[in-house]
């Protein structure tokens, strides 16, 4: 068994921007693949979007990222867009069309491609920080990754 420490507080601070760092870098490079992903899910207005991301990722993108990309998307004939007047406000409601269903499905098969390619690339022998919780859920550090596969 590998041996653990336990984390200052400065280094779970560190961890955890680290992590929203790159959870957010995720999503910007992803959005128009998960903006894609939702729309074939159900039809949904910008502020739907907008909140949906919010609520799934931990990341605020405002309208000023958002409502360009739908625009883009439309104009690529990946979505379409119709007005809703059926409640107290109208709302512009973008669905996917079948050219955005082909295109989502031919990125995520790539996605799945390159993150594959990467599981092959990983050396188990490399030694590694990896954070694991303890019984009392403050993070521990295992150093070695071949132990913990072993």
């Amino acid at each position: 068994m590998p041996e653990q420490q336990n984390y200052t507080k400065k280094e779970t601070n560190q961890m955890n921007n680290a992590q929203k760092e790159v959870q957010t870098k995720l999503t910007k490079g992803l959005l128009d693949l998960i903006v894609l992903q939702f729309l074939e899910t159900e039809p949904m207005h910008g502020y739907q979007i907008i909140t949906t991301i919010r609520k799934s990722f931990g990341v605020y993108l405002g309208p000023s990222t958002i409502y360009p990309l739908l625009k883009t998307l439309e104009e690529k004939g990946y979505i379409k867009s119709k007005w809703n007047m059926d409640n107290e406000r109208p709302r512009k409601v973008y669905d996917l069309t079948n050219d955005g269903k082909t295109v989502l499905t031919f990125t995520a098969n790539s996605l799945t491609i390159i993150c594959r390619g990467m599981k092959t690339e990983v050396k188990p022998e490399l030694e590694v920080q990896t954070a694991h919780f303890g019984n009392d859920r403050t993070p521990k550090r295992t150093e070695n990754l071949q132990a913990i596969a072993n």
